[in-house]
């Protein structure tokens, strides 16, 4: 979809774009958004949050002054994604009191919103993950989580609503890397994510007397998942959304392919010509500059190079894909700036019952996790849901 905000920066308008898309579930207003761009100077982080903190505080706020509980549900719904939106740029210096402030605020407004979903602590190796069980009092359920850089609240609108007015039970969570365990101590991403998954269906299995249980992975999610469902047999169904292969293929597309040299050079005491390389990287792609910043806080790396090689790790290479024997669906967004390719990829290693769904341009769909489609996308998701489990 052609930019009409920040053409010059992809980094800006897909996070506008996704925005926009959370209308659809209530997370956004089409005139709140655009204003909002239009306020922002481009490629400028403090901008970026200045004016998206400003949305946020004046839509909670008039939230706060109604009386109406449908008007407070709505308004503190969007202010939530807004105080999201606000601190999306800002995880370059983790510690800016800014980042804390939106995050705080962001869940204690989508906990106004929505006092019917539960928000539940799951066990998790001495500590707990974040979450939310959407009790539909059925016997079927989907477990959700978000990938790189989304959280388990971002999820009521890329799924969880979705599948809640379907009549499934749903939960979400935060694993490792992602917001609630980032900001509260510090929890950095791990690949071998059916140790996450394992402890999330032990809890599960305390709320629901079922076995019938989809897990569905967004963005990242869509190689963590899979690599769950590897391992782990109490998933019935899967959700790839979108579908990723390799994330470390990203990784070693700067070495011509030859893994083994960007292992050998990635993971080097010292490679200065590969720092000069991610340095001017960052100078001049938005999409990289917010990436290693952002990336280097949640894998708990010090440097672009070092994050990089951790990418190497996520992934369902080596036989892996294979070992999932359950239904897939697998998800592809024809114009997706970060995972192109991946998704075939994914489908075509699998040898489990598998179904490819792609989105286009023409009917909107064509960007990342389907941002700007997702009553669209949500439809196809749940329908395959519902045949298949």
């Amino acid at each position: 979809m052609e930019p009409f905000v920040f053409e010059n920066d992809a980094a800006f308008w897909y996070e506008t774009l996704r925005a926009f898309g959370h209308i659809a579930y209530g997370g956004a207003d089409f005139g709140e958004v655009l204003a909002t761009a239009r306020r922002i100077t481009e490629g400028d982080y403090d901008s970026w949050h200045d004016e998206w903190r400003a949305t946020a505080d004046r839509v909670a706020a008039e939230a706060e002054r109604s009386t109406r509980p449908i008007s407070r549900r709505d308004g503190f719904l969007r202010a939530s994604n807004y105080y999201r939106t606000a601190e999306f740029f800002l995880h370059g210096t983790p510690s800016d009191p800014r980042v804390a402030g939106a995050r705080r605020l962001a869940v204690e407004c989508f906990r106004r919103a929505l006092p019917h979903v539960e928000p539940v602590e799951i066990p998790y190796e001495g500590t707990t993950l974040p979450g939310y069980f959407y009790d539909a009092g059925a016997g079927r359920t989907v477990v959700m989580h978000n990938g790189f850089d989304g959280s388990a609240e971002e999820m009521h609108f890329f799924g969880a609503a979705a599948m809640h007015e379907r009549g499934f039970n749903v939960l979400t969570f935060d694993g490792p890397g992602q917001p609630g365990p980032m900001h509260r101590e510090g929890l950095v991403f791990r690949p071998d994510w059916e140790n996450v998954v394992g402890p999330v269906l032990d809890f599960l299995a305390t709320r629901v007397d079922s076995d019938r249980v989809a897990l569905l992975g967004t963005s990242m999610g869509g190689v963590l998942a899979p690599r769950a469902a590897a391992f782990e047999p109490r998933i019935k169904a899967l959700v790839a959304f979108d579908g990723v292969y390799d994330m470390g293929e990203k990784s070693v597309a700067g070495f011509d392919g030859d893994r083994e040299q960007a292992v050998k050079l990635l993971n080097a005491p010292e490679s200065p010509e590969v720092d000069l390389v991610f340095e001017h990287l960052m100078a001049t792609d938005p999409i990289m500059r917010w990436a290693c910043t952002h990336g280097m806080w949640v894998t708990g790396t010090a440097s672009p190079r070092e994050y990089a090689a951790a990418l190497l790790d996520y992934t369902v290479r080596d036989g892996i894909a294979e070992r999932i024997t359950c239904p897939t669906l697998v998800c592809s967004a024809q114009g997706d700036f970060a995972l192109q390719g991946q998704p075939e990829q994914l489908y075509d290693h699998l040898t489990c019952e598998k179904t490819f769904l792609e989105f286009t341009e023409e009917e909107g769909g064509d960007a990342h996790c389907q941002s700007g489609a997702q009553r669209l996308a949500m439809a196809r998701i749940g329908d395959w849901l519902e045949e298949t489990l």
